[in-house]
């Protein structure tokens, strides 16, 4: 392989490359959570009472990320609604409704979030979830400092159908997937070429 006579001259095309894909890559590091790791949204069992609990406090969500609620869309639903809703399992007036049976909800800003079903009776069963996002910095929210306990038409969230996964999936798709960007997978690669091909 040929070898570079002034690698220095490319010492700064090397550093805006990295700096571009170091970009790129923390851009795709989002994950597809599915609520609880289980097969479906519905009610917990009595073995296992605290599932959905359990499972956000065992989660670092951050922006980007997103959650998936896999449901049979003739039995169940998904509402997001209030603090105070959620404490209370009042289901009137939800701040976003979904039914679909493959409800994903994106996360697009910093705050705190409160789902439940939207089927009677459930969310007193346990049936029901609250994320907490924080900030940049690592900071979180509190309900005052959020503007979805504020519902108001300018409130926007960014949600959509997918495909039910397999049931044979492995264990890591349920809990999210990493996909690298084809632009980071070939920076890699020229990279590893490039760096080589100054060493050598």
């Amino acid at each position: 392989m040929a070898t570079l006579r002034n690698p220095r001259k490319y010492q700064s095309l090397i550093i805006l490359f990295q700096f571009f894909l170091l970009i790129q890559i923390q851009l795709v590091f989002c994950y597809q959570y599915k609520v609880g790791d289980l097969n479906a949204w519905n009610i917990p069992s009595s073995a296992n009472k605290d599932v959905y609990l359990k499972w956000s406090k065992n989660h670092i969500f951050k922006l980007g990320d997103s959650i998936l609620f896999l449901y049979p869309p003739s039995e169940d639903s998904v509402i997001q609604v209030t603090k105070q809703n959620y404490n209370s399992c009042n289901l009137k007036n939800p701040i976003l409704y979904m039914n679909n049976g493959n409800s994903l909800f994106n996360i697009t800003r910093p705050g705190e979030f409160y789902f439940t079903s939207g089927a009677e009776g459930h969310c007193e069963k346990l049936q029901k979830l609250h994320i907490s996002i924080g900030g940049g910095n690592g900071t979180s929210y509190d309900e005052a400092d959020s503007p979805a306990f504020a519902p108001s038409p300018s409130y926007t969230n960014v949600f959509g159908s997918i495909p039910v996964q397999s049931s044979n999936s492995t264990s890591a798709s349920s809990s999210g997937k990493v996909e690298i960007s084809v632009f980071a997978a070939v920076g890699l690669l020229f990279l590893t070429l490039f760096i080589g091909s100054t060493i050598l």
